[in-house]
């Protein structure tokens, strides 16, 4: 088989939205720090939005990009909170996989705080084969070629055979 066509784990990200409340955000950046025992960046607002009491520069959320084998360590844990078990619509059509966590003390390995109490946090997993930095690059950016595209199967199909995903209501 081609080497340039192995898929592989680009970045595992893990995120808590929070909203105005800043209570909740210093209890979302010290869970994700206990998970993965990294420090979290805080997402901020960068637009005006009345409605949800929202103005730039206010801090809505936590997130953490965790890569290479970390982030393959991590998202077995992760996947194991979820019993191995994903929706077919957690797969987009370019090959990320994105799903939620309802309560952090699902994850192996991880207890139960009083000072954080229960809280869920969103998993996104991003794939790419080799040649992905083209569209990334500073110089002379282009789109990956069609053919050299994730699909959707070919992520399920990964996710399978990497992680042991079981993908539906496969049991």
């Amino acid at each position: 088989m081609n080497q340039s066509r192995n898929i592989r784990i680009e970045k595992v990200t893990l995120n808590i939205g929070a909203g105005k409340d800043q209570a909740k955000l210093e209890k979302g950046v010290k869970l994700l720090e206990k998970i993965t025992g990294i420090k979290p960046v805080t997402t901020i607002t960068k637009k005006r939005i009345p409605g949800w009491g929202l103005r730039p520069g206010l801090p809505i959320g936590c997130k953490v990009t965790l890569r290479k084998d970390i982030a393959s360590e991590t998202l077995k844990r992760l996947l194991n909170a979820k019993e191995n078990v994903l929706q077919e619509n957690q797969f987009d059509d370019n090959g990320s996989i994105a799903f939620g966590i309802e309560e952090y003390i699902d994850i192996p390995n991880v207890n139960y705080d009083p000072e954080i109490g229960i809280i869920g946090l969103e998993v996104c997993v991003t794939l790419e084969r080799n040649g992905f930095r083209i569209k990334r690059r500073r110089i002379k950016k282009t789109k990956v070629p069609k053919k050299h595209v994730i699909t959707k199967q070919e992520a399920i199909d990964f996710m399978k055979k990497e992680f042991n995903v079981k993908v539906g209501e496969e049991e």
